[in-house]
């Protein structure tokens, strides 16, 4: 990965990440310039199939520029998702198991091109939320622990 662009950190708190794929999208020139100056929202999005083909809905790329935008532009189109069929067809059989979705996680960039990496997910309940919270809150008390001891 050469440069991250946009991140849907929430994704990591709310689902259980259990298998990580990569992707390219289609997308307009300006849709392109748009997300490389960071304009760019993971938030809400998801990844759903149909006829075959994998699709990024609901995330928002907002217009390069405002004033020069075409008429009827929709920031939150669905956008196609390059895969080959094989990973279509693995994604489909992992999807129709229960309580599976497809989280995006993050846009990057490798040797130019734009690429999406999402992940089959099982969404967490309320109770894993709050052992994930008390984890990061150990993790964080012994590095300030650590580091106070190195100090002294």
């Amino acid at each position: 990965m050469d440069n991250v662009l946009s991140e849907n950190r929430k994704a990591y708190f709310n689902y259980e990440i259990m298998d990580k794929f990569s992707a390219g999208m289609v997308l307009f020139g300006h849709e392109v310039k748009s997300i490389r100056t960071g304009k760019m929202s993971l938030v809400g999005s998801y990844v759903t199939l149909r006829n075959n083909e994998a699709y990024l809905t609901g995330a928002n790329i907002h217009p390069y520029q405002p004033k020069n935008i075409t008429e009827g532009y929709n920031p939150k189109r669905d956008r196609r998702l390059l895969l080959r069929k094989n990973e279509i067809n693995e994604l489909i059989g992992k999807t129709e198991q229960k309580g599976l979705t497809l989280a995006p996680l993050k846009v990057y960039t490798v040797k130019g091109l734009i690429k999406l990496e999402f992940a089959i997910a099982k969404g967490k309940k309320k109770a894993d939320k709050r052992e994930s919270i008390k984890k990061r809150e150990s993790d964080r008390e012994i590095r300030r622990a650590f580091k106070n001891s190195v100090i002294s």
